[in-house]
């Protein structure tokens, strides 16, 4: 019978990473990674126990910032890139609470989708 033997999983030591938080009218989402974009940690309002409207709250985005941040600190994770997509109330809240929770916020980029006059309207509604 042979005995299997497992590697021992090396964690990595990223002192600059990145920052994506998306928010929208119903949630907020914070995916931490390292500077070329390989997932570190992440978050988001449900998996933090936050149901309906408070999920898009900049208390919910404050809660959600920092469990995905102790989480990257077992990187070495010191100073962040923050890029920002969408126009929720977290946005804010999100940026302030990395800051609060240790970590040094290098720059903030947005990266929201802005249509250059894309689609066409609905028509409207007539009663």
């Amino acid at each position: 019978m042979k005995k299997i033997v497992k590697k021992k999983k090396i964690k990595k030591k990223v002192s600059r990473g990145q920052a994506h938080i998306q928010a929208t009218y119903n949630n907020t989402i914070v995916t931490l990674t390292d500077a070329t974009g390989n997932v570190l940690a992440w978050s988001s309002a449900g998996l933090n126990g936050f149901k309906g409207p408070k999920k898009a709250t900049p208390y919910a985005a404050g809660i959600i910032v920092k469990n995905a941040a102790d989480r990257a600190k077992e990187y070495g994770l010191q100073e962040v890139d923050v890029f920002i997509k969408g126009v929720g109330a977290g946005r804010e809240g999100a940026i302030r609470a990395l800051h609060a929770n240790g970590l040094a916020v290098a720059s903030i980029k947005d990266l929201t989708p802005i249509p250059h006059n894309g689609c066409r309207p609905k028509k409207t509604r007539r009663v």
